[in-house]
């Protein structure tokens, strides 16, 4: 492909997959009108959307929140439920993976001055179709049907999620740690160098 480049990505049309319904029906249908939905980009800046999602989680009528994204924003797209779920204690979630099929268009690249063709042919186009795995996370403050595939109760506990193990010790820097030897040489005291002059 080193001599295409991508002029445009669209996403193809559904072909009635199981999970989607149709083109227009996310994967939440019975979803609240009132629920805030996050389309994370792969550019996407964490601090802004978590921003907007817990003002929004803030207000007393929104009552659920989506974040979806596809592609290489899925991670994010994590990152972003597991950071609200943190701040807002007791959200259920819900979480449905599914495939998008994506159409990108490639044109060649325009041939170099040296190779003599006219710059009035057409430019050759490639057509791609590409499965690209996408994610939707529900998080409500309402109770969900809790025989749902991929529904997860709220922590009981907000802190953390494992507990600590054993306290470990500080050292300061001049100190080494345990099991190391000493980084100072020994020094012989003052008296004992004149004995070992005179011996």
């Amino acid at each position: 492909m080193e001599n295409f480049r991508k002029v445009r990505s669209e996403e193809a049309p559904a072909g009635g997959g199981a999970e989607g319904g149709g083109p227009g029906s996310g994967p939440f249908a019975d979803l609240a009108p009132g629920a805030v939905h996050m389309r994370v980009k792969e550019g996407s800046k964490i601090r802004n959307l978590m921003a907007f999602a817990t003002a929004s989680m803030a207000q007393p009528a929104t009552r659920a929140i989506v974040f979806s994204g596809c592609g290489r924003a899925t991670t994010k797209t994590v990152t972003c439920a597991e950071i609200l779920k943190r701040r807002l204690a007791g959200l259920h979630q819900v979480t449905r993976l599914r495939y998008r099929s994506v159409r990108e268009v490639w044109q060649s690249l325009p041939p170099g001055p040296t190779q003599g063709q006219t710059p009035g042919e057409p430019v050759a186009s490639l057509s791609v179709l590409k499965n690209v795995p996408s994610l939707a996370i529900l998080l409500s403050k309402d109770a969900l049907d809790p025989r749902q595939p991929g529904y997860q109760p709220p922590n009981p506990d907000p802190g953390p999620s494992s507990p600590p193990t054993a306290p470990t010790s500080k050292r300061s820097l001049g100190e080494p740690a345990a099991g190391e030897g000493s980084a100072k040489r020994s020094q012989p005291e003052p008296g004992a160098a004149d004995e070992d002059q005179t011996a």
